[in-house]
């Protein structure tokens, strides 16, 4: 019996299959990591659409006021289509303290669903 050199269709069908694996493997990973880049890009944005907000709260000088300017519902984001920034300010007065907490959430596609939110507080000067 001659030996030939060369691979048996044994050793190619299984060498094709483990191909095989590897290649799905890759193509799973690389759909997982595109969906997570995405989302913790949105993400990155709702926080930014927070502490601006946040930012533009404790700067402002009038504190009466606070209510009336940023106690308000935002729905236009013209590059995050779909994003809502709700802005609560609660005013709590004690026999000491008059302060106020202003909470910023933003909710829109691709976020968690109770949206990205930070309370802040600010006394009365």
């Amino acid at each position: 019996m001659k030996h030939e050199a060369g691979f048996t269709l044994i050793e190619v069908v299984v060498a094709l299959a483990i191909l095989l694996v590897v290649i799905v493997g890759l193509v799973s990973t690389t759909g997982k990591t595109t969906h997570v880049a995405a989302t913790s890009e949105r993400e990155a944005a709702a926080i930014e659409l927070v502490h601006d907000q946040i930012d533009h709260v404790r700067v402002d000088p009038d504190y009466g006021g606070l209510d009336t300017t940023y106690g308000k519902t935002e729905l236009s984001f013209p590059t995050l289509p779909g994003f809502q920034r709700v802005t609560t300010v609660m005013r709590y007065t004690t026999s000491l303290n008059d302060y106020k907490k202003v909470t910023v959430t933003v909710t829109g596609p691709g976020l968690p669903a109770a949206g990205i939110s930070r309370t802040i507080t600010v006394a009365a000067p």
